[in-house]
């Protein structure tokens, strides 16, 4: 990764030389005065600790390091091989996304349909093309507002860009006031706020006024498309909903990062030709507010992307111009979606001013009465819904698995509930009750040892946005219920069908290969958690420092690492913290042992990155 001229190679190859001698000398040395203790009964030389005989940050009591003889031998070995600086890029990319970049799309001249929004989706650089360089900051970022006073105001410097506020100004998007940018809560068919929308879809729904729009627990997860700076789901927290809010990096290029700075679950994603990195029914309501979708092109395929996702007897909000307008266009466009969701089975349920709600059947009888030839088909049985990654989405609808059909309905417990409860779906990926329920309490005592190991140096406000690398079934996640944190939990692609699971559970994340970078603004989560995603990358022979370089660009100044994995790998990864600037804090414990454990020796590492000056 950091190229070396030619010239140095053979001064590299005297050092190795030298530092691999000194190593052998040193262990020599050390076997003789190990020999000498012995003949003289002595115990002049103790061996080092490497469990719980340490101090409360992890660090040997003789040594105040958390590794053992041999580890900081390998160190010296290789110590002048440590990268004194990583370079940083210039100023210009200090907004840079690299599979969202719109140079390297034009550089490339790749051929899109932009009718499709081809060129909203992900079009990762190959390896010689990569940056490797360090994101910075914009001139005069500041640590972000803390949460949940970012809800309604963020700096301005962090992202300088005033356009929406100037744009959106009858809308009641954003307002600048001063250093800062506020939010009243508006968007583009609620200007009055978001608030006062959810209630009056609530009563749509005709939901008990005192159980809100979660309806005692039953709606939990939302898909908010084409979602501006987010205000509808921040707004959903305060109902006991979370909501995946999406939108492309489109004309409005800096709403999901408004979003992400104000703390709002968030992300950057389109219905363009691809299927979202979600598995099936994973939602109980979606949104869609004036989202400027064309929902009939190709066959209605985005409307069946959103049936893909929703969960029986789901519902879609739809406020547009489409759903009231009376002029002829509009009405044409609106009876014709009348007409595509009778044929998928869906049905309306209420209609009110400018919004209409349809929601889906609670099983597959209604697709048995259908005329055959009827449009559009059932998938075919061999076709997976859960097969997200770089899978196009299919003009056809998604029947319910047998056991949903029977039952009618998910089977999922209320939230929360269904965060500790064992969801059906387990069966499918054949897990089973009691292993979910030690990966429950697994996590839950490791998440409190974190929280132990971090506890001089974090406050309860200190993170917000926190992201598990690789989720699993989100015990991770669930280990933080009791903090003001959201979760982006991240399914490798290789273990991506469980991400279903974190769904069930009433939590949200995503599917991504960790050989690429992700999509998300630089400097938008407070904690990342990465339990053996590094040794993940390199059995598929992908690059440490790439990885690092991709997290150091998600990670906020004064965010935190926690990186679990195999000794060797951990050792790898501490020579670049201090190139990566994340030597504000560090400490590495070797973890007590539990279910989960590695076969092999595993470390803690957790880093705190410093604010660049």
């Amino acid at each position: 990764m950091y190229v070396r001229e030619e010239a140095k190679m053979k001064h590299k190859r005297d050092v190795l030389h030298s530092a691999k001698l000194l190593k052998y000398i040193l262990i020599g040395l050390i076997v003789f005065l190990g020999l000498v203790c012995l003949y003289n009964g002595s115990v002049v030389a103790p061996a080092l600790s490497k469990g719980f005989d340490t101090f409360d940050d992890g660090s040997d009591p003789v040594t105040a390091r958390g590794d053992d003889v041999e580890d900081w031998i390998d160190n010296m070995e290789h110590s002048l091989e440590l990268p004194k600086r990583i370079h940083v890029c210039d100023m210009r990319y200090s907004e840079l996304i690299p599979c969202l970049d719109r140079n390297f799309i034009y550089q490339s001249r790749l051929k899109l349909n932009l009718t499709l929004m081809e060129h909203y989706e992900r079009h990762c650089p190959p390896p010689q093309r990569r940056y490797n360089c360090l994101v910075p900051p914009p001139v005069g970022y500041k640590i972000p507002i803390r949460w949940p006073a970012s809800r309604d105001q963020v700096w301005k410097a962090n992202i300088p860009h005033t356009h929406l506020a100037t744009e959106k100004s009858d809308q009641n998007w954003m307002v600048v006031e001063g250093d800062k940018i506020r939010f009243p809560g508006g968007g583009t068919h609620f200007h009055y706020g978001a608030d006062k929308y959810i209630t009056s879809i609530a009563a749509m729904l005709k939901i008990p006024g005192d159980q809100k729009l979660s309806n005692g627990g039953k709606i939990r997860n939302v898909l908010d498309v084409g979602c501006g700076v987010a205000s509808f789901g921040a707004y959903l927290l305060s109902h006991n909903i979370i909501a995946m809010s999406i939108a492309p990096n489109d004309v409005h290029e800096n709403q999901i990062q408004f979003a992400l700075e104000r703390g709002i679950p968030s992300t950057l994603g389109v219905l363009g030709t691809m299927r979202l990195p979600y598995p099936s029914r994973s939602f109980e309501l979606a949104h869609c507010s004036r989202c400027r979708i064309d929902w009939l092109q190709r066959d209605g395929i985005l409307l069946l992307e959103l049936d893909r996702l929703l969960r029986p007897g789901g519902y879609f909000v739809y406020s547009s111009p489409e759903a009231y307008a009376h002029d002829p266009e509009n009405q044409r466009i609106g009876n014709a979606m009348h007409e595509l969701l009778k044929r998928l089975c869906w049905r309306v349920i209420s209609r009110r001013d400018q919004t209409v709600i349809w929601a889906k059947s609670l099983s597959n009888s209604c697709f048995t009465k259908r005329n055959p030839g009827t449009l559009p088909p059932l998938c075919s049985s061999d076709d997976d819904p859960d097969a997200t990654w770089n899978v196009l989405m299919k003009a056809c609808i998604t029947p319910y698995s047998p056991k949903m059909h029977r039952d009618k309905g998910s089977g999922l417990e209320p939230w929360p509930q269904r965060l500790t409860a064992a969801p059906p779906r387990l069966k499918e990926i054949g897990i089973s009750i009691e292993e979910f329920q030690k990966d429950t309490s697994v996590w839950h005592d490791r998440v409190l040892d974190y929280w132990k190991q971090m506890r001089s140096v974090v406050q309860k406000n200190t993170f917000r946005n926190v992201m598990d690398m690789n989720s699993n079934l989100g015990g991770f996640a669930a280990a933080l219920k009791d903090k003001d944190v959201w979760v982006m939990n991240v399914a490798p692609v290789n273990a991506s069908s469980r991400l279903k699971i974190v769904y069930d559970r009433g939590l949200m994340g995503t599917v991504h290969d960790w050989c690429e970078s992700f999509s998300t603004y630089p400097r938008t989560f407070d904690l990342l958690h990465a339990y053996v995603v590094f040794s993940d990358i390199e059995s598929h022979g992908c690059s440490t420092e790439d990885l690092l370089i991709e997290m150091d660009r998600m990670l906020r100044p004064e965010g935190f690492v926690i990186i679990r994995d195999t000794l060797p790998v951990v050792n790898h990864i501490r020579k670049f913290l201090k190139a990566l600037q994340w030597d504000g804090w560090v400490s590495e414990v070797e973890p007590r042992g539990d279910a989960l454990s590695l076969t092999v020796e595993e470390r803690v590492l957790i880093a705190k990155k410093k604010m660049w000056e």
